[in-house]
């Protein structure tokens, strides 16, 4: 009888682990969240249940909360000590989290309030009628209906840049990073401006590096030297300018700020101090929220 009932677990493990990731933003969070919601099943009468799909994805959806509220209540971890290699920081792993949502955007699903995260993540990704929402956070389902419409106003703000300026200036900031990933010393100099200046925190620095740099050779050699940083960069809107994110598994860590003239990166400035962090409004460029939605 066990083995009939982790045969019919395992048939929604994919569903369960996807919902989990969507709301948690981690991959080893949501193998625990799921792995919690087995040991639940174990705990009660699973002949009872009529919908299994629907009380299984219930039951994940509750862990992920406590989970999210959890977090929140420790939110200056999230800045101020993230470690320089998380659990889930291999090759793998941060492919298919940059795939699946995009670090940006993790960013901005961790800003929200846990309610309106899985609110949000139920119905805009997975198609959940607010009917069974209300009950995983405790809401009436009108008031369920505005947590997730105030969430989607918040992931939606600041993607409605008009003109063609923005779009130019994130084509020089993906071309920046692709130099960047690629170690490309030449690549870097064809994007940064001559008497390009960087400008850094003390925190976002090895110990002894100057906090200001100048010049378009200094600025790429060290660009070069810090290249592991790259890979869990992408740009993202900072302030309602384009900027880079540099957010492993999706934990702010690092924010650039940057500024463009004549398509090519006269300055940025690299942002580290948890108090400043906080200060910023960061959102993923015009397309992520489509990316979202393509995710289902």
């Amino acid at each position: 009888m066990r083995d009939d009932l982790a045969d019919r677990f395992e048939a929604h493990r994919g569903h369960l682990r996807a919902v989990a990731h969507r709301m948690l933003g981690s991959l080893p969070e949501a193998e625990d969240a799921v792995q919690e919601t087995w040991l639940r099943l174990g705990r009660v009468d699973a002949d009872g249940i009529d919908d299994l799909a629907a009380w299984l994805r219930t039951v994940v959806s509750r862990v992920c909360l406590d989970v999210l509220r959890h977090r929140r209540s420790r939110r200056e971890d999230v800045v101020d000590r993230v470690p320089d290699r998380p659990a889930d920081d291999d090759p793998e792993t941060e492919a298919v989290l940059a795939d699946s949502v995009g670090r940006a955007l993790l960013v901005v699903l961790d800003a929200l309030a846990p309610a309106e995260r899985v609110a949000f993540v139920l119905h805009d990704t997975f198609a959940v009628p607010f009917e069974r929402i209300a009950p995983i956070v405790g809401r009436s389902p009108a008031t369920t209906k505005k947590l997730a419409s105030r969430a989607r106003h918040k992931v939606r703000a600041a993607t409605g840049l008009p003109g063609a300026e923005p779009t130019r200036h994130r084509h020089v900031v993906e071309a920046f990073l692709t130099a960047a990933r690629a170690g490309d010393f030449d690549a870097l100099l064809a994007v940064l401006d001559p008497d390009v200046v960087r400008r850094a925190d003390p925190g976002a620095l090895p110990p002894g590096a100057a906090t200001e740099v100048r010049g378009a050779h200094a600025v790429a050699a060290e660009t070069v030297l810090l290249a592991a940083n790259a890979r869990h960069a992408e740009p993202a809107l900072v302030d309602g300018r384009v900027g880079i994110v540099v957010a492993p598994a999706g934990r702010l860590r690092l924010v650039l700020t940057v500024t463009v003239r004549d398509d090519r990166i006269a300055a940025y400035d690299v942002i580290a101090d948890p108090s400043r962090l906080r200060q910023l409004a960061i959102v993923r460029p015009p397309d992520f929220y489509r990316d979202l939605n393509q995710v289902r």
